[in-house]
């Protein structure tokens, strides 16, 4: 059986992880940012000594195509992921796929081996859209879910143009979004969960990913006196804000584990010791794998939004910042992968991804699977984030079997 050469994706995901990093160990790359560039032109680097032929479109994905004349009329596999970062972040997240793809292409050469169908490798641009907002949106742009020209002109946290942040690192290509279309599409990612971890599985066959709603409620009360105003008689923002977060995280625990909910940011105004808040301004994340109990859950919020502005007194309002359905992966790609790991004699298990992936997007014009490999402790987003190498190997190899049946290598 083939293998992907260990010591060289090794080799390859720390000097990638290298860029950006700090003292603290942490590597920030943010979408279209210096430290960006700097990776973007080691994977293009890497493309190009794969014999690959590169070519950025124009909201700067990032393609790597091996094609020849015999195969060049064949739609092609797309597999990849993003090499973006979040703040602080480790060095697996996306870069495992990324990297992955061009190893994968460089064993087939190197084996000596053709294929039927084109193999296309590709960095989608701000998939973690920390910088930029939406999130995955080279990947979305791509898919045809989003007008290029909107998101070129998507204003950053910076203050910054994504368009013009492209163009002045170099990757404001001229190719148009979706100018290959795809026979299917797969990514290899790490879980970014402790499930494998704690199970001891050594493949996650992603059957499905989590449908994502995005809100900022905002909340507005009376300021007062912390000391003189008696408790029945405040109408107080910050109490509102807490009691929804009380309430979903009990809609959570009766869901069977299926609904997840985090409020992750929350402003108080004035945001004084003690002053009774009159504005609360916060986000909810929620999720679920199932479309019909997201939106009972988004229902039951609602509700009790509108109920809370009669018992508290308060006055709320909801924007939507994101929404995206749950996706199904493709169930023959699914048995596909759970064969080629049990031909290699490891252990495998069904999963969601809980988090957004770029495969969502690219699952909306081709059939499309992911790969998942354990996250020690389940920590990512963090710079303890960590996969074993014998893990990070038995994943892309199973990988390279996977895409090696696909396109038909011989």
């Amino acid at each position: 059986m083939l293998s992907i050469n260990k010591d060289r994706l090794i080799s390859r995901i720390n000097e990638l992880g290298s860029i950006g990093k700090d003292a603290q160990g942490g590597r920030t790359r943010l979408a279209a940012s210096d430290t960006e560039k700097e990776g973007r032109d080691l994977v293009v680097s890497w493309m190009r000594e794969a014999n690959l032929k590169v070519v950025v479109d124009r909201i700067g994905n990032i393609f790597g195509i091996w094609e020849t004349e015999k195969n060049k009329d064949q739609a092609p596999l797309m597999i990849g992921s993003h090499i973006d970062t979040v703040i602080q972040a480790g060095q697996y997240d996306g870069c495992y796929g990324v990297i992955s793809g061009i190893e994968l292409i460089q064993t087939l050469q190197e084996a000596g081996l053709s294929t039927r169908r084109p193999l296309v490798v590709g960095a989608f641009t701000n998939e973690e859209g920390v910088r930029y907002s939406p999130d995955m949106v080279g990947s979305l742009v791509y898919a045809g879910g989003m007008d290029i020209d909107e998101a070129l002109a998507a204003v950053g946290t910076d203050g910054t143009i994504l368009g013009e942040e492209l163009k002045r690192i170099g990757y404001e290509g001229t190719a148009e979004p979706g100018f290959i279309k795809p026979y299917a599409f797969i990514e290899l990612h790490i879980e970014q969960g402790p499930i494998m971890d704690a199970e001891g599985v050594s493949i996650g066959t992603v059957e499905n990913l989590q449908g994502i709603s995005w809100q900022k409620i905002t909340v507005e009360g009376v300021a007062n006196h912390a000391g003189t105003t008696p408790t029945n008689m405040r109408i107080d923002a910050g109490l509102a804000a807490a009691k929804v977060n009380v309430f979903m995280r009990k809609r959570c625990d009766n869901s069977g584990g299926k609904t997840v909910c985090t409020i992750g940011s929350i402003v108080f105004e004035p945001n004084a010791i003690n002053v009774i808040p009159s504005k609360a301004v916060f986000t909810v994340d929620m999720r679920n794998p199932i479309e019909e109990k997201l939106q009972e859950e988004e229902k039951a919020l609602a509700n009790y939004l509108a109920e809370l502005q009669k018992t508290d007194h308060v006055k709320i309002s909801t924007e939507r910042l994101a929404r995206f359905e749950p996706v199904q992966f493709d169930e023959k790609i699914c048995q596909l992968v759970e064969a080629k790991a049990e031909a290699r004699g490891l252990s495998h298990r069904r999963m969601t991804s809980g988090a957004g992936q770029d495969a969502q997007m690219i699952a909306r014009i081709c059939p499309t699977a992911m790969i998942f490999v354990p996250s020690v402790n389940g920590i990512s987003h963090n710079p303890a984030e960590f996969t074993k190498e014998d893990d990070i190997l038995a994943g892309a190899n199973v990988f390279l079997d996977v895409v090696t049946e696909l396109v038909e290598a011989h």
